[in-house]
C-alpha cells in the first residue's frame, strides 16, 4: 500500500468510533469476545515475514446470527471487520492495519447436509477440508481441493485456494456450487440455487469467491463433490535437470495425458522433504504424479508418462496402487512447506506463487531458478506444474540487511517475469497486503472496476480494508 493510500484509509475510520464500537461488540458478545493481547496476536499474521497489526478485539462466532448482528454493529460505527478462519495464508489477509474487530469462523464448524445423490454437500465456513474428507470417507465421494495447509473451507473460498489436484478437478471457482454470505450492512444473501447450471443475473457465487473477505463474510458453502475413483496410483521421476522436468510436465499435459496430480520439485525441496519426512528420494528434480481412473486407463496413463518421461531423461521411475506408500509420499508433498521451513535453521522463510501458462512453465521456473542463483537466495521450488503454478521459499536470515534486501527486488522480478508470459502474481495464495503493488501491471484499469464493486458493496470499506486494493 502506497503512503498517500494508507492516509487516505487512515483517516476513513475513526479510532474513537472503533473504541465505541468494540466496547458494544463486547458488552453484547460477552464471553464470545476477547481483546487480550495474545488472542489478538494469535488472531494477526503468523505465517510468513509480514508485520503483525493487531485488531482491536477478537469476536468467535457461533452461527451466522452472531455474523450479522456484529456486521451491523461494525457498519454503524465504520469499525473494520477482518475475517479469521486458520489463519494459514500467507499474504496478510488477517492483518488489521487499522485496527477493528476480528470475527474468528472456526466454531461455525458444522458440516450441514451432505447431498449424495446430487454429489453436493453444504458445510459452515470453519469446516476444514480434512475434517469434511473423513466425515465423506463412507460415502464414496470425496472433497478434491487441497492446499498443502489443513485450510478452513471458508478461508479457501475467500482465496479461490487451489492445490495438487487442480490439474484434473479445478480450483475453488470450479467447484463452490452457492454460498451464503453477510454483506457490509449485515443482511445475509444466497448467491444462488443447487442446479448444475443457471443463467439467472449475475454470478455472486464467483464475485465472492476469491474477494478475501473483501465484499462480505461467507457463513455457508455448497461444494461439488466426486466419487472416489477405482484406482488411484501414484508415480515418481526424477531429473538431472529441473527445465527436463518442467518440459515432461509439458508434453504430457500438451498429449491429453488425464493426470490427476503431476507435481514438480526440485532438488533443494525435495532434500529438505527427505529430512522433513524421512524419506530416501534420489536428491534431484522430482516429479510425483497420480493417476484416477478404472485400472486399464490407469495402466494406460501410467505407460504413457513413462514413455514421455524417457524422453526427457527421467529415470527411476516407480509407480504404485499401494495406499501406504502413495500416501506416504503425498503426505511429504503437502509437508513441503514445513520441510521448507525446518531446512535452514535460524532462517525465516517468504512463500510466494506465480501461474504461467503451461507452454512457459519451463522457461519461467528456469528463469527464476537463475535469479536466485545470481543473487545467492536459496529458495526451494515446489510447483503443481500440471497447471503451470509454482512456489518459491525464499529462506533468509533476518539479521543479515544485504540478505533481507534482496527479497523485495526478487519478489518484483519473479512476478513482473510471470505477468509479461500473460500469467499472474498468484495462482493461489491470493493478494492480500503482500502483491496489492501488482494489481494494475496485471490487470490494468480492471482494477478501477474491482474498486468501483468494492464501494458499491460497502460503502464505508469496513470489509477487511487494506487488502487486494482498498
Amino acid at each position: 500500500m502506497s503512503d498517500n493510500e494508507s492516509q487516505w484509509l487512515g483517516k476513513t475510520y475513526n479510532k474513537k468510533n472503533i473504541q465505541e464500537c468494540i466496547s458494544k461488540i463486547k458488552d453484547k458478545f460477552g464471553q464470545q469476545f476477547s481483546d487480550s493481547k495474545s488472542i489478538r496476536e494469535q488472531h494477526s499474521h503468523t505465517m510468513t515475514i509480514h508485520e503483525s497489526e493487531l485488531p482491536d478485539g477478537v469476536l468467535f462466532a457461533s452461527n451466522k446470527n452472531d455474523v450479522s448482528d456484529a456486521v451491523k454493529i461494525c457498519n454503524d460505527f465504520r469499525c473494520p471487520i477482518i475475517p479469521f478462519g486458520v489463519g494459514s495464508s500467507f499474504e496478510g489477509h488477517v492483518n488489521a492495519p487499522f485496527g477493528g474487530l476480528s470475527i474468528d469462523l472456526n466454531n461455525m464448524n458444522e458440516i450441514l447436509n451432505v447431498y449424495q445423490d446430487d454429489l453436493l454437500v453444504t458445510v459452515q465456513p470453519g469446516v476444514t477440508r480434512e475434517q469434511l474428507n473423513t466425515h465423506l470417507r463412507d460415502t464414496g465421494l470425496f472433497f478434491p481441493i487441497d492446499p498443502g495447509a489443513n485450510a478452513s473451507i471458508g478461508g479457501m473460498s475467500s482465496t479461490r485456494a487451489s492445490g495438487t489436484n487442480a490439474v484434473r478437478y479445478g480450483t475453488m471457482k470450479d467447484n463452490v456450487v452457492s454460498i451464503e454470505a453477510v454483506m457490509p450492512n449485515g443482511e445475509i444473501i444466497k448467491t444462488s440455487n443447487k442446479a448444475k447450471k443457471s443463467s439467472a443475473g449475475y454470478d455472486l457465487t464467483r464475485l465472492l469467491v476469491g474477494s478475501e473477505g473483501t465484499l462480505g463474510i461467507i457463513t455457508e458453502i455448497t461444494l461439488k463433490l466426486y466419487g472416489i475413483p477405482e484406482v488411484i496410483a501414484g508415480g515418481r521421476v526424477s531429473f538431472t535437470s529441473i527445465k527436463d522436468a518442467a518440459d515432461t510436465v509439458i508434453t504430457t499435459i500438451q498429449s491429453g495425458i488425464p493426470v490427476a496430480r503431476i507435481e514438480l520439485l526440485d532438488a533443494i525441496q525435495v532434500k529438505a522433504c527427505n529430512l522433513y519426512s524421512k524419506l530416501s528420494l534420489p536428491e534431484e528434480p522430482l516429479l510425483l504424479l497420480e493417476f484416477h481412473g478404472s485400472k486399464k486407463s490407469v495402466d494406460e496413463q501410467s505407460e504413457l508418462f513413462g514413455e514421455i518421461a524417457l524422453e526427457f531423461g527421467g529415470n527411476n521411475y516407480e509407480w504404485t496402487s499401494n495406499n501406504e506408500e502413495r500416501n506416504k509420499l503425498w503426505k511429504a508433498r503437502h509437508d513441503a512447506y514445513w520441510a521448507a521451513r525446518s531446512y535452514m535453521p535460524g532462517t525465516e522463510m517468504y512463500s510466494t506463487d506465480v501461474c504461467v501458462p503451461i507452454s512457459r512453465l519451463s522457461e519461467c521456473i528456469v528463469e527464476t531458478v537463475k535469479d536466485l542463483n545470481d543473487n545467492d537466495l536459496i529458495g526451494p521450488i515446489a510447483s503443481h506444474a500440471g497447471d503451470g503454478n509454482f512456489h518459491v521459499a525464499v529462506m533468509l536470515d533476518t539479521n543479515n540487511e544485504n540478505e533481507v534486501s534482496k527479497l523485495g527486488p526478487f519478489l518484483d522480478r519473479l512476478s513482473d517475469r510471470a505477468i509479461k508470459m500473460d500469467g499472474t502474481c498468484t495462482g493461489e495464495h491470493g493478494i492480500g497486503q503482500g502483491k496489492r503493488k501488482y494489481m494494475y501491471n496485471e490487470l490494468g484499469n480492471s482494477v478501477d472496476v474491482m474498486e468501483a464493486i468494492k464501494k458499491s458493496f460497502d460503502p464505508n470499506l469496513i470489509m477487511n480494508p487494506g487488502k487486494l486494493f482498498i
